[in-house]
């Protein structure tokens, strides 16, 4: 492993980590830096369809892509969405951006520690921000009557909710959500951010897409680069009724969406197949990296359904200085959340990762934390259907027997839209 340190001042320099690019040029091109910070898919595109996109990189170049229109409505063929309501951008940032801009006139509320666009758009055009803080003792658990009555005493027009919630992965069930749309039916807006949904392993029918349809007030937002593995692409797309996303659709540039966009959009018709796979081996590895993580003494690790998790430091020990020790001792390159409203910098959330990588995690939080490698104390693990202060029982090795050997068995590869 190289031994070139990166300057931590890089780290500090905003509220948001630098990228992967920033890090590399910081490093002197450092080949071996492992990134748990971006929550990339590892396992899709698959090597096969990187080649098909690198034989294609001189055309994606020199052309223009087509307008949006059609690269949406090749979308909404794959994914059995009505063109009409489905709406693509550059990223799902900029269709945040749009949101606010256009349909938050004076008030958003949302749950704290989010996403941070959710909080720092609205503040940014001089909205108030209504934050419901999620609490730790209850494994930052979403309470849809809590939130609501929360909306209600502040008066907030507007309400978002993201669906897993990042950073903590903490999962709402579908009929919760449908309960929390009934109640707010009377705000100007509610959004559902889904970015990470399509890691969800806990149920089987998870989208509120088809609601939003039929709704007056409600969005869904959907990242398609979390999704795929490719957020330098920047390319998602929200779900509402048809005047709802007219009303976006017709702010945005007729080109906004980039020639990559447009030849992986007409890729995944393809590879439905592929792409389920790499849902069910995230979700394997998400097990696996948990019960590892929950091994280490002191850690807490927090149940989640994206392909993050997030984890506490033990008492004394700081996110910021385990982060420059991570990246400038072991190549690896962490998520510490001081910089997010809700949270502190005692929270890490780390990207789920093959085994590989995820030794090499364990190696250095093992090394700042106690010095020598630590013998396991699995007694702190908080398990999906368990609270604080009750045992969830761990062993050394995860029961994997739930997983199938394709995730839905009862979908068919052709049938692409399901898993979306």
């Amino acid at each position: 492993m190289s031994t070139d340190s990166i300057d931590p001042g890089l780290l500090r320099k905003n509220a948001h980590s630098p990228s992967f690019f920033a890090l590399q040029r910081a490093s002197s091109g450092r080949q071996d830096l492992v990134d748990f910070c971006i929550p990339c898919n590892p396992y899709f595109p698959t090597p096969g369809m990187f080649t098909q996109l690198a034989g294609s990189l001189e055309h994606i170049l020199k052309y223009y892509p087509s307008d949006a229109d059609t690269i949406t409505a090749e979308l909404c063929a794959t994914l059995g969405h009505n063109p009409q309501t489905v709406v693509m951008g550059n990223g799902s940032t900029e269709l945040i951006t749009w949101i606010d801009h256009l349909l938050v006139r004076e008030s958003l509320a949302t749950p704290i520690p989010t996403f941070g666009r959710w909080t720092d758009q609205p503040m940014e055009t001089g909205k108030r921000v209504d934050m419901f803080q999620l609490h730790e003792l209850r494994g930052f658990e979403f309470d849809v009557d809590a939130f609501v009555q929360f909306v209600r005493a502040r008066g907030s027009r507007v309400a978002v909710v993201c669906n897993p919630n990042n950073p903590d992965g903490g999962y709402v069930p579908r009929r919760e959500i449908v309960r929390l749309l009934d109640c707010l039916i009377d705000l100007d807006l509610v959004v559902v951010d889904e970015s990470f949904l399509d890691f969800v392993d806990a149920e089987a029918h998870t989208s509120v897409a088809d609601e939003a349809r039929i709704r007056p007030n409600v969005i869904v937002l959907k990242s398609l680069g979390k999704n795929f593995g490719l957020h330098g692409i920047r390319f998602g797309y929200m779900v509402a009724n048809p005047a709802l996303a007219q009303t976006v659709r017709v702010a945005l540039p007729k080109w906004n969406l980039n020639s990559f966009a447009e030849v992986v959009v007409f890729l995944l018709r393809e590879h439905g197949a592929e792409y389920r796979e790499s849902l069910r081996l995230l979700a394997r590895d998400r097990l696996l990296m948990s019960q590892q993580l929950a091994a280490l003494p002191g850690l807490k690790v927090f149940p989640s359904q994206g392909n993050f998790v997030m984890v506490k430091l033990p008492d004394g020990k700081d996110g910021v200085g385990l982060r420059d020790h991570l990246i400038a001792h072991h190549g690896v390159f962490v998520r510490e959340c001081g910089n997010k409203l809700g949270s502190t910098s005692q929270f890490l959330r780390l990207v789920v990762r093959p085994q590989t990588d995820v030794q090499r995690l364990l190696i250095g939080l093992g090394s700042y934390l106690y010095g020598a490698p630590a013998e396991p104390a699995p007694d702190n693990v908080v398990s999906p259907g368990h609270r604080w202060g009750e045992s969830a029982v761990t062993g050394s090795e995860p029961d994997l027997s739930h997983f199938p050997e394709t995730l839905h068995a009862e979908t068919r590869p052709e049938d692409f839209r399901a898993a979306i």
